[in-house]
């Protein structure tokens, strides 16, 4: 029987292809089911498919009104997460995110401190305009994202597994508001633009939101499926070939190691190792959502931007010429093509 080395594991070949084949058409189900909610927004679905496949979070991009929190209550019931939202606000404290401590008095006169959990301790979290809250907040969330752990005085509380955040920013208002350090935005495995939905969409939008009717989703996964999926993501194959396409695209990336004048000239700071952790999830996560054994060289150059255009940053004179990170994404892609 074939086997195949993928980094130090053995696994059978055969028995891997039976468990990619019921993993499609699991997703494939649980795609027409979030289809039936969510109008116009295919390329959002599966990046944010894909992100929960990888085993992280996501940074949503647009303006109010496109389905963001929909999403995340429909992939919630969808794949039988416990689902919460919070909205964020310059006055939202860590304590109204992780949870905080109360003093308890017993029948007998005895007190205590009883911890209370905050609607962190979920599995799918929304972070609604997360740039709103102050630094201090924020870095809270960085914590239960990097570590799926919470401390409050001085103890660790563990996060729900799977634990996911789906944070959402608004690009035109930025008054008020905090930008999200580098060492935060480096967490969201994909940052994920949503667009205004073509006419056809907007269309059926339209007449099914307004009825008496509203669609409403069956749950297709559960919560160890989703963990055993994300185990199987880190078991697909990857061909030299993508890996060399991943390694060449992000240090490319980086204005000390770039061979391009562009990057070299333009750009401030540039992606980290963890892009390049990130863009192998992603691929092997595409590959599998689409039913496919092992990735290639196409999954990269359509998740370079996704996985890129947070991690990078234009220096002043850049964005004083009207040069976007976009710009410099298309660059490197060309790079590997």
């Amino acid at each position: 029987m074939s086997k195949v080395n993928v980094g130090s594991d053995k696994f059978d070949l055969e028995a891997f292809g039976k468990r990619v084949e019921h993993l499609g058409s699991k997703l494939q189900e649980m795609r027409d089911a979030v289809d039936e909610v969510i109008f116009g927004q295919d390329q959002v679905i599966e990046l944010t498919l894909i992100t929960l496949l990888s085993g992280g979070h996501a940074l949503l991009i647009g303006v109010p009104g496109l389905a963001k929190t929909r999403l995340v209550e429909t992939l919630g019931q969808v794949l039988g997460l416990e689902d919460r939202r919070v909205q964020f606000t310059p006055d939202l404290m860590p304590a109204d995110i992780i949870g905080s401590e109360v003093l308890e008095e017993s029948d007998t006169g005895r007190r205590s401190f009883r911890f209370i959990k905050g609607p962190v301790f979920c599995q799918l979290l929304m972070a609604d305009e997360i740039n709103r809250a102050s630094p201090r907040t924020q870095s809270a969330l960085l914590q239960a994202m990097q570590e799926a752990r919470a401390s409050v005085a001085g103890e660790d509380h563990e996060l729900p597994k799977p634990f996911h955040v789906l944070a959402t920013q608004n690009p035109l208002e930025q008054e008020g508001t905090y930008p999200l350090p580098e060492a935060q935005l480096d967490r969201f495995l994909l940052q994920i633009d949503v667009g205004y939905p073509d006419i056809v969409a907007e269309r059926r939008m339209v007449i099914e939101t307004t009825g008496v009717k509203q669609a409403n989703p069956k749950t297709i996964f559960s919560a160890s499926e989703l963990l055993e999926a994300q185990k199987l993501v880190r078991q697909v194959p990857v061909g030299d070939a993508v890996v060399d396409a991943i390694l060449s695209l992000v240090r490319n990336g980086r204005p000390v190691s770039s061979e391009l004048s562009e990057v070299i000239t333009h750009v401030a700071w540039g992606p980290g190792p963890r892009a390049s952790q990130s863009l192998m999830l992603a691929c092997r996560a595409k590959a599998l959502l689409e039913g496919r054994y092992a990735p290639s060289v196409e999954d990269v150059i359509a998740l370079a931007g996704p996985v890129l255009q947070h991690r990078m940053a234009l220096n002043f004179a850049a964005r004083a010429e009207g040069m976007t990170i976009n710009t410099v994404i298309k660059r490197l892609i060309g790079t590997i093509q």
